[in-house]
């Protein structure tokens, strides 16, 4: 090996490391303003405490890096192989996702130091096995980056549930600003277009891949997202009562809140009414709903039927991959305000393979009854988007940090 390929190896595998340090931080101060009752909380079976995630991401990194890559690694605790496995079947077994708010111990402190634990097995790695790693260890570091922006949508989840609708960060954090331009359609070129990521090239995940060419006829994407107000006046005018607006699943589900005799939830997730004003909640409280800022929190049911309102569809996941490549300077929001829904069922692009073990099971099963999501969020971490990332969820989700852009055939 010649100097200049040991110095490379030193920097890449330094860079590996700090990598590491500077994400597994960047978790740990979600919770500074929570108290230990408030990292246990779980609403929903659909949502997880802010407790389990920090110690998930431990348990990803404990066993699929260190347990394999140290025959004497001494694991934190073996009972948390069970406790913190998400779905991970090749692993083996995983506790009840809906009682996972049941787990009040491990305490918070226990799960720092189990984090602190595996940090600490991570540095103390030989080179060579962290030049083994190293694919695995950023995977997980994007696994986590993920996780961070599910803890916080998770935790607002949990929070709603207070009548007094509590604050979880300051004003300036995790914020994003109103859409003052008037809403136009930039026109694209169709043709034969190439979408995916090279895995070859920077970091994506498998679903990502591979590269693969689509037809696309020309088409047009609004330049900014839907707004509160725009979507306000969809109410207004009964966009919840015209069934033809609605695919039969979307309309089902409303009619099935009123034959329950739930409350039937016609406006986006967080948005409260107070004396004949609208409120929205955030990571911020409870403050007064701005007419000009994007709609967030639908479900991709609402977005369809809203499209269908105002004449136009959702984008397909190709048209946006494209537009996005083009970085067209009259498209705004792209990546930094709300996930947005669009009218592709998250399924594998032609020529995938999943990948072999249990870390296989990342994504691949879940190609069914999903659609996906393009973009980022104003919860996204820094550097953790890019134009062919594929998010999905399930139609009917509202919680996550969902929005709309529109789109139009020429």
């Amino acid at each position: 090996m010649t100097i200049a390929t040991q110095a490379s190896e030193d920097v890449r595998q330094s860079n590996v490391l700090l990598d590491y340090r500077h994400v597994r931080q960047a978790s740990e101060s979600l919770i500074s303003n929570l108290s230990a009752e408030d990292c246990a909380l779980q609403a929903a079976d659909f949502v997880s405490p802010a407790k389990w995630h920090l110690a998930h991401t431990s348990w990803f990194f404990e066993t699929f890096i260190l347990l394999q890559a140290l025959p004497d690694y001494e694991a934190f605790d073996s009972r948390f192989q069970v406790l913190f496995n998400s779905y991970y079947n090749g692993v083996g077994e995983q506790f009840s996702r809906p009682k996972r708010h049941l787990l009040s111990r491990p305490s918070l402190d226990e799960v720092l130091a189990y984090r602190h634990h595996v940090d600490q097995a991570i540095y103390s790695l030989q080179a060579s096995d962290l030049d083994q790693q190293a694919s695995l260890i950023r995977l997980g570091l994007h696994h986590e980056q993920q996780h961070q922006e599910l803890l916080l949508m998770d935790t607002k989840y949990n929070f709603f549930q207070n009548p007094l609708y509590p604050a979880i960060c300051s004003s300036d954090e995790f914020s994003y600003a109103a859409s003052l331009e008037e809403m136009a359609f930039v026109s694209f070129s169709g043709g034969l277009k190439t979408i995916g990521a090279n895995e070859q090239d920077e970091f994506c995940f498998d679903n990502e891949t591979p590269l693969h060419s689509c037809y696309l006829p020309d088409f047009q994407l609004s330049n900014r997202l839907v707004t509160n107000g725009e979507y306000l006046k969809f109410i207004q005018e009964g966009g919840y009562n015209e069934p033809s607006f609605w695919l039969s699943d979307g309309w089902s589900a409303l009619q099935q809140d009123l034959t329950q005799q739930k409350p039937l939830l016609q406006t986006p997730l967080y948005w409260v009414q107070q004396q004949g004003r609208w409120f929205e909640f955030s990571l911020h409280g409870l403050t007064p709903m701005d007419p000009n800022r994007p709609v967030c929190h639908l479900s991709f049911y609402e977005a369809h039927a809203y499209a269908q309102w105002a004449g136009c569809r959702l984008p397909s996941e190709a048209e946006w991959e494209v537009a996005a490549i083009q970085n067209s300077d009259s498209m705004s929001q792209m990546f930094d305000v709300c996930w947005q829904w669009t009218q592709s069922a998250y399924a594998p692009y032609p020529g995938f393979k999943v990948a072999n073990g249990a870390v296989g099971e990342y994504n691949g099963k879940f190609m069914c009854n999903q659609m996906v999501l393009r973009g980022g969020c104003a919860l996204t971490p820094k550097g953790h988007v890019r134009p062919s990332y594929r998010n999905f969820f399930y139609p009917k989700d509202q919680w996550p940090m969902t929005g709309l852009r529109l789109a139009k055939d020429v």
